[in-house]
């Protein structure tokens, strides 16, 4: 009898050990869930978001307060994805000028054997342009000798109590519009110089630093004079 006494007792024992675990092990495996807002302060915890802040970031903790998880709002999930985007179109865009860059570095290289020859064919182009201003000044000339006698006509007309025909006055008309077309020619020439030079500019200290290997070294080197 005694026997069977300790033995229900073992028995017994066991079975609460096994529901003692059991019990522990569904208290850890219960979660609790918080939901912030945009600042990032909790608004709240429970076993479950509720529906009207399933967009908001949350954070996962176990039963015994540590944190398992957390996620993302919907607004900082895009504007993760915004900026991640943006850093990928940058990145690409860097790459692009890298390639750029090194396809003209090699052509200035191919094109020209000294400083010298840059500054040879700049003066060469700007010369160029130079005639062509002097052509379009030759022109001027001539359309504000024409505006000029078509404005004394009228001018001479209106004084004799004479109306001045139509086609004198469309010819007026014409003739200012060459005016302005050739003085705003003469004008995108002038500044076609400035780019001419600013660009063999360029050119030449590009020249400058590939030669002399600072475009490699990230140096700045000391400016040639000619």
């Amino acid at each position: 009898m005694r026997d069977f006494n300790v033995r229900t007792g073992a028995v017994i024992g066991v079975l609460a050990v096994g529901l003692l675990a059991a019990t522990g092990a569904h208290a850890q495996s219960k979660k609790i869930v918080c939901w912030k807002d945009a600042s990032g302060k909790i608004l709240g915890c429970g076993d479950k978001v509720p529906p009207e802040f399933q967009t908001n970031a949350t954070k996962e903790l176990d039963s015994r307060g540590v944190l398992r998880k957390t996620t993302e709002s919907v607004e900082e999930s895009a504007q993760r994805r915004a900026k991640e985007e943006e850093a990928a179109r940058l990145a690409a865009e860097n790459e692009r000028r890298a390639i750029d860059q090194k396809r003209q570095d090699t052509a200035l290289l191919q094109t020209f054997s000294s400083e010298k020859e840059i500054d040879l064919k700049r003066d060469r182009e700007l010369q160029v342009v130079d005639l062509q201003i002097e052509q379009l000044n030759t022109g001027l000339k001539s359309a504000m000798h024409r505006r000029a006698d078509l404005q004394g006509r009228i001018e001479s007309l209106e004084k004799n109590k004479k109306p001045a025909s139509a086609g004198l006055k469309e010819d007026l008309v014409k003739a200012t519009g060459d005016v302005e077309r050739t003085q705003q020619g003469i004008e995108a020439k002038q500044k076609e110089k400035e780019d001419l030079r600013k660009r063999y500019a360029d050119h030449k200290r590009r020249y400058t630093e590939l030669r002399s290997g600072a475009a490699l070294t990230g140096q700045t080197p000391v400016a040639t004079r000619n």
